[in-house]
Formats: C-alpha cells, sequence, structure tokens
C-alpha cells in the first residue's frame, strides 16, 4: 500500500528529475505522485495542492496551459478550503495561476489574482517580507507588458526597497529587479536614469558565483 513518505519522495523525484532536464520522466512521476496522493491523501489535504502544482508547473513551463489551468485551480481551490482564503499558501497559488494568464497574454484574468496574492502576503506575513516583494515584481511586470509604466514603477521600486533591506544590496534578485526598473525607464525614454542601474546590475553580475546567479532555482511545488 502506498505511503505519504512514497508520495513525498516521488513528488521530490519529478523536481529533480525536471532540473536535471529530463522533462517527459519527471512528467510521468508527478502524475505517479499525484496517483499516490490520492491514495494516502484526503482529496481536500494541502499536500494534494502540491502534487497538483508540481505537475501544473511542469505543463507550464512547456507550454501546455490547458493541462495546467485546471490543477492550478483544483490546488486554489484545496488550499482555500483547507488553510482559509487568506493564507499564504493561498497567495502561492492565485501567483501560479496568475502567471499561467500572464503567459498566455491573458492579462485581465491575472491582475485581480496577482492584486489578491499581494494584498494576502502583506496581511499575513507584513509588508517588508520578501514574498511581498516577489508579488509586486510580478504585479510590476504585468503593468509593463500592457505599457502601463506609472503603475509599474512605484511597484518596482517598493519591491528592489525589500529585497535590499532583506538580503542585501548584492542580492541576485535585485539584479532582475534593477533591470526592470532600467527597462522601464528605456521604454520611457529616461536613458540617462537607466544607465546606472544597468552598471549596478553588471557589477553585481560580475561577482556573483555561479550558484547565487539569477534564474538557477525553479520551485515547481509553490
Amino acid at each position: 500500500m502506498a505511503t505519504h513518505t512514497e508520495w513525498e519522495a516521488l513528488n521530490s523525484e519529478a523536481v529533480s528529475l525536471y532540473h536535471q532536464g529530463f522533462y517527459d520522466r519527471a512528467v510521468e512521476v508527478a502524475k505517479k505522485a499525484l496517483q499516490v496522493a490520492g491514495q494516502v491523501l484526503d482529496l481536500d489535504h494541502p499536500a494534494m495542492a502540491t502534487s497538483l502544482t508540481t505537475l501544473a508547473g511542469l505543463y507550464k513551463i512547456h507550454d501546455k496551459y490547458a493541462l495546467a489551468e485546471p490543477l492550478y485551480k483544483s490546488a486554489l481551490a484545496i488550499r482555500e478550503q483547507a488553510l482559509g482564503p487568506d493564507h499564504p499558501d493561498v497567495a502561492m497559488s492565485l501567483n501560479n495561476l496568475a502567471g499561467l494568464y500572464y503567459s498566455q497574454g491573458q492579462y485581465a484574468q491575472a491582475e485581480p489574482l496577482y492584486k489578491r496574492a499581494l494584498a494576502i502576503d502583506e496581511k499575513a506575513l507584513g509588508p517588508d517580507h520578501p514574498d511581498v516583494a516577489t508579488s509586486l515584481d510580478s504585479l510590476a511586470e504585468l503593468y509593463l507588458a500592457q505599457g502601463q509604466y506609472a503603475q509599474a514603477e512605484p511597484l518596482y521600486k517598493r519591491a528592489l526597497a525589500i529585497t535590499e533591506k532583506a538580503f542585501g544590496p548584492d542580492y541576485p534578485n535585485v539584479v532582475m529587479i534593477l533591470e526592470n526598473i532600467a527597462g522601464l525607464y528605456r521604454k520611457t525614454g529616461r536613458d540617462k536614469e537607466a544607465e546606472p542601474l544597468e552598471q549596478r546590475a553588471a557589477a553585481i553580475l560580475a561577482t556573483a558565483t555561479p550558484l547565487s546567479s539569477k534564474g538557477n532555482t525553479l520551485n515547481l511545488c509553490e
């Protein structure tokens, strides 16, 4: 009979396989993990949401949006039911679903989800928590994609301030936000303001170790 430990091992294996570049195998293992979760857990258990999210994340990465969407929605519903509507894990699911819509250019569907996730994180974690910075950056990126520069700029700047306070001025995520702000300045004809941000980002990258460089990690289980 399947056990909770077996489910945990399968879910971890799926993520590991993805990071090793074995996408097809990762999907098969993630499906198996979800099947096992259904055998050992109640269908409304938060761990079910984790399994659903892992498989949905794998589908999203390879643009299989129609397969990912119902899984993300199910994970969100489980977390809302099990944890309450204002739990940080609910914010994670909202960000996941919003990100799926963003990737498809469905900005009107993504915006209220990003806003709700931000509100949850601010209330549950405090206004200076790193997860708040992540939500701010996501919402700013959404506005930037739509040319709503005035709405995006203060969100990016607040995300930068939170990240610098939490991790220091040379943290890899600082580079990402600096580049985002610089890109916004370039789009609005403020090249002189963009240049020092780009230079600072390049200087941080030049001294970063490979393990701390941007984009090395991806958490499918959020």
